[in-house]
C-alpha cells in the first residue's frame, strides 16, 4: 500500500478530531514540494488542522491555511516542546514530518496518537507512535 493511501485513510479516520501537523524546520535540505503537498492535503481534509513549525523550539503555530514554512540550516531539533504543546492542546493525533534525528526528553509521556512522517529511506526507531515513510 502506498504511503499516500495510508495517510489519507488515517486522516479520514480522524475526521472531527483535533489534529495537528508539525514540520521539522531544522534543515533546508528537504523536499519542500512534498511537504507543501502534504500540508495542502491536510488543509483539504481537515481545515481545522493546526500547523506547528519547530526545530529546537516552536517557531510558529498557525492554521493549516496560513502555511508559510520557513526552514533553517542549523540541523538542531528537539521534539519535546511540540509534544508537550500537543498534550496541553488536547490534540487527538499529531502528524510530525521529520527525519527523527532530533532530541526526545526521555521521561516524556505522550497520551495521544503520533504518526511520524519520515521523508527519508532510513527510518529510525521512535519511542512511541507509528512511522510512515513518505520518501
Amino acid at each position: 500500500m502506498k504511503w499516500q493511501k495510508v495517510l489519507l485513510n488515517t486522516l479520514q479516520r480522524h475526521q472531527g478530531k483535533k489534529i495537528a501537523l508539525a514540520v521539522d524546520t531544522s534543515t533546508n535540505e528537504v523536499n519542500s514540494e512534498l511537504i507543501h503537498n502534504i500540508v495542502t492535503l491536510f488543509g483539504e481534509i481537515n481545515s481545522e488542522t493546526k500547523l506547528v513549525q519547530s526545530d529546537f523550539k516552536i517557531r510558529k503555530i498557525s492554521s493549516i491555511e496560513e502555511a508559510d514554512i520557513t526552514y533553517f540550516k542549523h540541523g538542531k531539533s528537539s521534539y519535546t516542546e511540540v509534544l508537550e504543546w500537543g498534550e496541553e492542546e488536547n490534540i487527538d493525533i499529531l502528524f510530525y514530518i521529520t527525519d527523527v534525528t532530533g532530541y526526545f526528553y526521555e521521561e516524556l509521556q505522550v497520551k495521544y496518537d503520533v504518526m511520524w512522517l519520515v521523508p527519508n529511506d532510513f527510518i529510525p526507531k521512535v519511542p512511541f507512535g507509528k512511522t510512515l515513510k513518505i520518501a
